[in-house]
């Protein structure tokens, strides 16, 4: 069975839906508990390589002395062309891999279902072809890819932050919000983390469970086509 490389970083993490989708299409995970100090890998014997979501930035070696590994995977993966998808930290990753940007408590944070408008450069994206032009996802970040890498095609945006998805190459995608993540996610949040940032926690929990159809569906559509294109290069 085809192999997928998962690095969870964090205890509550997790490729949740994502991942469900990946193997409802003959997709094995492989998911090492980084945060838990299971070893990766030296070398990246597997189809492609999902890295997933994190709290500090992406060359943060201190707090999580695991990403250096990681950087050095995805590394590889861009050099042998084995596809990519990172999600949150796991794009910024990526995009700092690539040559890119990330800057720490960039801009305003986002929190919770957030409007996410593809760019016309999506039409003719593997991945992203044919979604609809406004869609949802649920976020939670401060930091920020500021600079795409060269030559990345910038796939999608919202109105706080640019840089919410891209292409590097052929076979690697970063996006900065979490497709894995449904309503439960948002309700799962305690109140006082949400007010912290300045969110109002009914309020994301109400547009989250609104969203929360159309969302699933589009980012289901991604999975599978991401699962497709694993498949086809392995």
């Amino acid at each position: 069975m085809t192999k997928v490389l998962v690095v969870q970083n964090g205890r509550d993490g997790g490729a949740r839906r994502f991942g469900e989708w990946l193997e409802q299409d003959g997709i094995a995970l492989d998911v090492v508990h980084a945060y838990a100090g299971a070893p990766l890998p030296r070398r990246l014997d597997h189809a492609a390589i999902l890295p997933l979501g994190g709290g500090p930035m992406p060359d943060d070696d201190v707090a999580m002395p695991w990403l250096a590994a990681v950087r050095e995977l995805v590394a590889e993966a861009l050099e042998r062309e084995v596809p990519v998808f990172g999600i949150c930290q796991g794009g910024q990753l990526l995009a700092h891999v690539a040559g890119g940007r990330v800057t720490a408590s960039h801009g305003a944070p986002e929190l919770g279902s957030t409007p996410i408008t593809l760019r016309p450069e999506a039409a003719a994206d593997p991945l992203f072809a044919g979604l609809p032009e406004r869609v949802t996802a649920v976020q939670r970040h401060v930091d920020a890819i500021t600079e795409l890498p060269p030559g990345a095609v910038w796939l999608a945006e919202s109105e706080r932050c640019p840089h919410q998805a891209f292409r590097y190459g052929a076979r690697a995608w970063g996006v900065q919000f979490h497709p894995e993540a449904g309503a439960d996610r948002v309700h799962a949040w305690s109140n006082e983390s949400v007010r912290a940032r300045g969110f109002d926690p009914d309020r994301l929990r109400t547009e989250a469970d609104r969203d929360e159809p159309e969302s699933a569906r589009t980012w289901q559509q991604v999975a599978h086509r991401f699962a497709r294109a694993v498949k086809a290069d392995a």
